[in-house]
């Protein structure tokens, strides 16, 4: 029994100095290895190249030209040109933006009441067939649509004496005056003026 027990230690002291190697003086770990400290460099900024698009400006409805307003033959009598006659053309009087639903146009003959007639359109569409214009103020509604309103007075003769003259007043819904002014316009040719309802 004692040379079993010997033999048992034996073999324990032997496993004993194989297993803990780590303890010994002479282990020496390996270092890590350092990897060598690169400068950190922020990237660069970059600035665009591209421009920032363009503000598109909503056109004015009412910056008109007239030549372009009166080039329709099929509407508006070509201008006669005939030196020293400055009424043998068309006549725009300007264009208003208004946010009331209807319009009341005023006019009169605005000189020597002489007989002058004339025929009013509505966006190329007649609202009075033949009006003669006398010293007092006739007048007539209309109801405004969304956008561009055209009004054409067209001089159907120039009276006893030339040319066509009439004064005329626009109001809006409220009795504000809106614009009033004069035309000076030969047979055939009109006047216009534009609405703008916004």
């Amino acid at each position: 029994m004692k040379s079993i027990l010997f033999l048992i230690i034996l073999v324990g002291v032997s496993l004993q100095g194989y297993a803990q190697d780590e303890m010994n003086n002479k282990f020496k770990p390996i270092p890590a290895k350092e990897s060598e400290k690169k400068e950190v460099i922020p990237p660069k900024e970059i600035s665009t190249k591209i421009a920032p698009p363009a503000i598109v400006e909503k056109p004015d409805p009412l910056k008109i030209d007239p030549a372009e307003l009166f080039k329709d033959p099929n509407l508006y009598k070509k201008e006669a040109n005939i030196e020293g006659i400055f009424y043998r053309r068309n006549q725009y009087l300007g264009g208003f933006k208004t946010k009331s639903f209807t319009s009341t146009i005023r006019y009169r003959d605005a000189a020597y009441v002489d007989g002058d007639k004339i025929k009013i359109y509505l966006n190329d569409k007649i609202v009075e067939p033949e009006v003669s214009l006398d010293g007092t103020f006739k007048e007539f509604k209309i109801k405004l649509t969304a956008g561009i309103n055209k009004i054409d007075f067209e001089a159907l003769n120039e009276g006893f004496a030339s040319p066509n003259t009439a004064q005329f007043e626009v109001y809006d819904d409220k009795g504000t005056v809106i614009n009033a002014s004069e035309w000076n316009v030969g047979t055939g040719y009109k006047a216009t003026i534009i609405l703008f309802k916004e």
